[in-house]
């Protein structure tokens, strides 16, 4: 579902271009949750915005469910729904308002969204706080009001960005329970996070990023066996130094 191959992106800097994400290369499976695991600043967020056609990269190349995110940006755009820890809900509308404004974004109308919406806020369990503004909204109740709106359109592929970041312990559960779910149903998740706990409970197959570039991938069984190493801690503290 996402085949990535020597994805670089440069950025300008005052001595000259200052290399983000290095000759990356990787797929992702359908029906997999694939983890990008690595400290703040290796590179995932990059990456990220890369797949998801907010930034062009300067090398290489990916294509996300058969579409090249350079040129078929709006294909992309389809078939994906983005989620990280910045919910950025709008404070005047409720999260019912959010959900269907999002669909109609993505060509939703009419019973079809009304069908959508309801069967989101009740899976998310959210049919209490639907008629809540976003400016009294707790942070775990935005947070999945980001969550329906990145399914709204029912995309294959999902594409998470550090989701729990900054979250609390019990919307950090919630979050992560709701991301299992998602994989129970068959999608396919990208899903970058620096917390080896979230890698352990949730990704099939796993990329460790240092400095912009992948220093491993595998299962973490695969990982485990090629590096000597049950304890995961010390094989991510030895890649990323």
């Amino acid at each position: 579902m996402i085949e990535v191959e020597g994805l670089t992106k440069q950025f300008p800097g005052r001595g000259g271009p200052v290399t983000a994400v290095d000759d990356l290369n990787f797929s992702v499976r359908p029906g997999e949750v694939f983890g990008l695991l690595g400290p703040n600043g290796a590179g995932k967020t990059t990456t990220l915005r890369m797949l998801c056609t907010v930034l062009k990269p300067t090398a290489g190349f990916a294509t996300v469910a058969g579409h090249d995110v350079a040129t078929e940006g709006q294909r992309v755009r389809e078939k994906i729904g983005f989620l990280s820890a910045n919910t950025g809900v709008y404070d005047r509308m409720t999260a019912r308002e959010m959900v269907e404004y999002f669909g109609r974004l993505y060509g939703l109308a009419g019973t079809t969204l009304k069908s959508r919406t309801d069967d989101l806020l009740t899976t998310l369990q959210m049919n209490d706080f639907q008629n809540v503004v976003g400016g009294k909204m707790s942070t775990g109740m935005k947070q999945k009001v980001s969550i329906a709106r990145a399914l709204v359109h029912d995309p294959p592929v999902l594409i998470f960005d550090e989701p729990t970041n900054g979250l609390d312990v019990l919307v950090q559960r919630a979050v992560l329970l709701s991301i299992a779910a998602l994989r129970g149903q068959g999608k396919t998740i990208l899903f970058s996070t620096h917390n080896l706990a979230e890698v352990t409970k949730l990704c099939d197959r796993v990329a460790i990023m240092a400095k912009g570039k992948i220093a491993a991938v595998g299962t973490l069984a695969e990982l485990r066996s090629q590096y000597g190493q049950e304890d995961l801690e010390e094989i991510f503290f030895s890649l990323v130094g």
